[in-house]
């Protein structure tokens, strides 16, 4: 007998809202945090020094165990949790000790590898031209620095994912507000003590030592906030090692296809930060725009902002939902509850990358456009233009994995991801070979839209036939009105900032650009909503009213 699911429910809002306000002062931090790096050491070639080794050691958690510990644990987890006498304790433990074991392992190999790793990661001209030897050496320098951070983000992810298990949500989303507060101080240490001494080649050992290690203490105290929360759930972390007879053996099979998918996914990272750092190098061949790894990163950054703030929380919050349903064979309600949670995501999303076409460069000027950046930031604003589509595409598919995953299906994402990484690939590698050094970053977002259109549209295609209730007919029509809504809205707020720029306002300037972005941000937005309800697009009243009653609270 088949249950009636009711549309998304007050507690998933309510968990999401929860998740969403951690994950918008994440952000907030997280920005100011990025905006005082940019500040410290710009966003040309000595910023990709820095950057690209304090993202690897995630790029490598994410590629030895990021795939297993997000998506395929949580299910299990769920499932050890209702069936399990002992409410999945045990089960957890086993987990976090085989999790632990693991990561060390691989994290020590990975330090004493670092050289291997750049040499294979970044542009060769790091390695070929003498003129980037200082560069090189700090780099390595910083990877060593950086690379313990694996471990430490995959038990932070280990004990987040029991926590949301369990039903507690919020820790794992503000935890990392922690992890930026630390960063901004060893940023801030680093202007007060360096501002006048911006490096010219490579950095010094102090240098590298505020900066690399600050970044990885951050990730420590990350971790360490949430034992506290852990323990308040009543779960105890006691090591076992009686991992066989277990059920670890289905968790690890089902498994092996999202390896595989992260393989595919890193391999496609890979082949970016190859792409952008080659661009990066250009600027001791005389290249004066700035257009590689770190303008890429820090407009995938902002693109990220509605991601995490709407997507992931939505998304997280429904999981645990959506695993119970499939576990309980109510396959039809797993497919109604994953459009409803599309069409709450497509209500918020669509209109945020339509205002990245009209308020990117100025949006890049705001928040970078400081210190060592000033006057550097505009490939950047291109490049976040260049993303608006994929901000759109990506949550899509990112949601659509969630419905894979409850109903323990590993093995399709895997193919649909190998689509996406070949089309990413392909499209990186063409188009920043026909382009010139300022335009890379901007390529590459266009790249990175391109294979998920393809791979959203796939994933909901294939994912459709298995649940009834996500029909795809019914969601092309929901955008068809959300479009409605948001092009209009859009078009007010460019005939705003067009209106201000002919009456002298500049992108160049910060000030100026502020007051462009908030006049064309708030018009929008307002337009947005007007619209969006004239067209009864329920999902955005039901978030306007969950934000009102929200502050009406507060």
């Amino acid at each position: 007998m088949s249950r009636v699911v009711a549309p998304t429910s007050p507690s998933v809002l309510s968990s999401s809202a929860v998740m969403a306000a951690g994950t918008l002062v994440s952000r907030v931090t997280g920005f100011l945090r990025a905006g005082l790096l940019a500040a410290a050491i710009g966003v040309s070639l000595q910023a990709e020094v820095f950057n690209v080794a304090n993202t690897i050691p995630n790029s490598l958690y994410i590629l030895v165990a990021g795939g297993v510990f997000n998506t395929v644990l949580v299910p299990q987890l769920v499932r050890a949790v209702k069936n399990d006498p002992d409410g999945g304790d045990a089960y957890a433990n086993r987990i976090i000790t085989l999790g632990a074991l693991v990561l060390a392992g691989v994290t020590a190999v990975l330090v004493l590898s670092a050289p291997l790793i750049l040499h294979v990661v970044v542009d060769g001209s790091f390695f070929t031209n003498p003129d980037l030897a200082p560069q090189r050496e700090s780099m390595v320098d910083f990877a060593r620095w950086c690379l313990p951070q694996i471990f430490f983000y995959g038990m932070f992810v280990l004990v987040g994912q029991i926590l949301n298990a369990r039903g507690r949500f919020g820790p794992m989303m503000w935890a990392p507000i922690a992890n930026n507060i630390i960063a901004i101080a060893v940023i801030v240490t680093y202007l007060l003590a360096y501002a006048d001494e911006p490096p010219a080649g490579g950095y010094t050992a102090t240098q590298e030592v505020v900066l690399g290690l600050g970044s990885t203490l951050g990730i420590v105290v990350q971790l360490l906030i949430l034992i506290p929360y852990l323990k308040a759930t009543g779960f105890s972390i006691r090591p076992r090692f009686d991992f066989t007879g277990t059920g670890l053996g289905h968790t690890l099979r089902l498994g092996m296809w999202t390896v595989g998918f992260v393989i595919v996914n890193q391999l496609a990272f890979y082949v970016m930060v190859h792409r952008a750092t080659s661009g990066a190098a250009e600027v001791v061949n005389g290249a004066t725009a700035a257009s590689g790894f770190t303008v890429y990163s820090n407009a995938f950054l902002l693109t990220q902002v509605p991601h995490s703030i709407v997507t992931v929380s939505l998304a997280t919050a429904t999981m645990p939902l959506v695993s119970r349903l499939a576990a309980d064979g109510l396959l039809h309600e797993v497919g109604a509850e994953m459009s409803r949670t599309l069409r709450m995501v497509l209500a918020v999303i669509v209109p945020f990358g339509v205002a990245l076409l009209v308020l990117g460069p100025a949006l890049a000027t705001v928040m970078f456009s400081w210190g060592q950046a000033a006057g550097d930031t505009g490939s950047l604003g291109l490049t976040l233009i260049a993303f608006a589509p994929g901000l759109v595409m990506f949550s899509v598919h990112y949601v659509v994995l969630r419905g894979y995953y409850a109903v323990e299906d590993t093995r399709t994402p895997f193919f649909i991801q190998c689509v996406i990484a070949a089309v990413n690939i392909a499209l990186a590698i063409a188009l920043t070979l026909v382009v010139q050094p300022q335009l890379v970053a901007p390529v590459l977002a266009l790249a990175y839209g391109a294979s998920y259109a393809v791979g959203a549209l796939l994933s909901i295609a294939v994912l459709g036939r298995r649940l009834e209730g996500l029909r795809l007919g019914q969601l092309a029509s929901f955008v068809v009105r959300v479009a409605a809504a948001a092009t209009p809205a859009a078009a007010l707020a460019w005939l705003a900032v067009a209106g201000l720029q002919a009456g002298g306002l500049e992108v160049a300037s910060k000030v100026d650009s502020l007051v462009l972005l908030v006049t064309g941000g708030l018009l929008g937005l307002g337009a947005y909503v007007v619209l969006a309800r004239a067209l009864r697009v329920g999902e955005v009243t039901q978030l306007v009213q969950l934000v009102v009653s929200r502050g009406r609270r507060s």
